[in-house]
């Protein structure tokens, strides 16, 4: 058994970590800002100690990991390595765990959180799995079949793995406060399909994604288009499920029937029945899986307000605005869509300024919330107002006191992005729960 302090235990990524290295017996404390995050919620269900930064919390016998939004300025780990202490980032950990046990990571600019949540959730009711989810959850075996990690592409964390199985989603430009340009990001993603060992899960139907060529990692392609290794046809979404046939290699493998709307969600679904397909499972032992299947946290996340509902999702890309826009009209197609906004950082937003507004404008409604600026960013480049100004009819929501302004009847309301503003939702749930 060893002792692990973590840096920075409450972001998305290293509690889920910290969850893993807690369930495979090791000691595991960590540190943060003593502000309430989601993410503590499974942390506290563990009675993992969580302190304030402070040097105290450093002592001999701790190896440490390092959260990737800190560097070894950090006052917990200058005291570490006065100590002699083993340092390991966040990316360098959880590399070491994948090499460990065969591993299968997850990677794309959109849905790899929700596709690591379909993988580990058919994998887990068939195998002794390990699991780490980018939203929070976390889950570790002793002596796992297979581990399976959500891969960032964020600074290129991922090329610290090297996996025997992954899953390429899509390559769409995003973070343009690191990446130069699509091109820029294409090299990382080619240079993590390098890494792999066994196979790479890539979808067809994606532009870039479909242009990777690993160096020794055979390659398996899914999607509607013709031409995929899984082909998804047929399908039909009801208020309840969507089903869906799927073909391999041109011949039947099976119909599937699963609680996603938006055809961005079939396609990942597939993404995961195909590994669990090359891994030896039949089509009613994945089945079986995801009928248990249960969304990721801030993942289409939803709340019945009467003859409301309620979305709390993650979207903070044009894409993903557009295909969670897209869920919603698949499922409550009786129901007008309000989209509620809040950009993620100044230099995304400034960006996509225009694509921004396209997709928001597929939405019959549209609310802006004041950018949510990253900790990294120094200069306002952008405000909310210049995004408004390119969303016809779009208004502006600064806090609970506009609440007044969601006065909707029969209707979704989306409330879209990766800064607080699942904070105002549940505001605006509590306000209006006893109407």
């Amino acid at each position: 058994m060893s002792k692990y302090h973590f840096i920075g235990i409450k972001g998305s990524g290293m509690s889920s970590l910290a969850q893993i290295a807690y369930d495979m017996g090791h000691e595991v404390q960590g540190s943060d800002e003593e502000t309430y995050f989601f993410t503590q919620e499974k942390l506290e269900q563990r009675n993992i100690p969580m302190y304030g930064y402070n040097t105290d919390n450093i002592k001999n016998g701790y190896e440490i990991i390092l959260g990737n939004a800190f560097d070894e300025t950090h006052i917990e780990c200058r005291k570490a390595k006065k100590l002699g202490l083993k340092v390991y980032t966040y990316s360098q950990f959880l590399g070491k765990l994948l090499d460990e046990t065969p591993s299968i990571a997850i990677t794309g600019a959109h849905g790899k959180t929700t596709t690591t949540t379909m993988t580990s959730t058919i994998f887990k009711h068939n195998f002794i799995t390990s699991y780490l989810i980018g939203d929070g959850t976390g889950h570790g075996e002793r002596n796992s079949d297979y581990i399976i990690a959500e891969a960032c592409e964020y600074y290129r964390h991922f090329l610290a793995y090297h996996p025997d199985y992954a899953v390429v989603t899509n390559i769409d430009f995003d973070h343009p406060d690191y990446f130069n340009d699509e091109h820029d990001m294409f090299d990382a993603f080619q240079s993590f399909v390098n890494q792999v060992k066994n196979t790479v899960v890539i979808c067809g139907d994606d532009r870039l994604a479909s242009k990777l060529k690993p160096n020794k990692a055979k390659v398996i392609t899914y999607g509607f288009n013709d031409g995929n290794n899984y082909q998804i046809k047929n399908v039909k979404t009801t208020s309840e499920n969507s089903k869906f046939d799927i073909y391999k290699n041109s011949n039947f493998l099976g119909t599937f029937s699963m609680a996603v709307f938006g055809l961005h969600d079939i396609s990942n679904a597939t993404s995961a029945i195909a590994l669990a397909d090359i891994s030896g499972l039949n089509v009613e032992q994945i089945q079986k899986s995801l009928d248990f299947y249960h969304p990721a946290e801030r993942r289409f996340s939803e709340h019945k307000l009467g003859n409301n509902v309620i979305v709390d999702d993650y979207a903070h890309h044009p894409s993903e605005i557009k295909a969670t826009i897209d869920s919603a009209r698949r499922k409550y197609g009786d129901k007008q869509i309000i989209a509620i906004f809040q950009p993620h950082t100044y230099t995304r937003t400034a960006k996509f300024l225009n694509e921004f507004a396209e997709s928001l404008l597929t939405a019959d409604k549209v609310f802006l919330c004041p950018i949510f600026a990253s900790v990294r960013e120094k200069e306002k480049i952008v405000g909310i107002e210049d995004l408004q100004k390119v969303t016809p009819g779009a208004e502006i929501i600064k806090g609970e006191e506009n609440f007044d302004m969601l006065n909707f009847d029969n209707s979704v309301l989306l409330f879209m992005g990766a800064g607080n503003i699942n904070k105002l939702c549940h505001k605006f749930l509590e306000k209006n729960s006893d109407k």
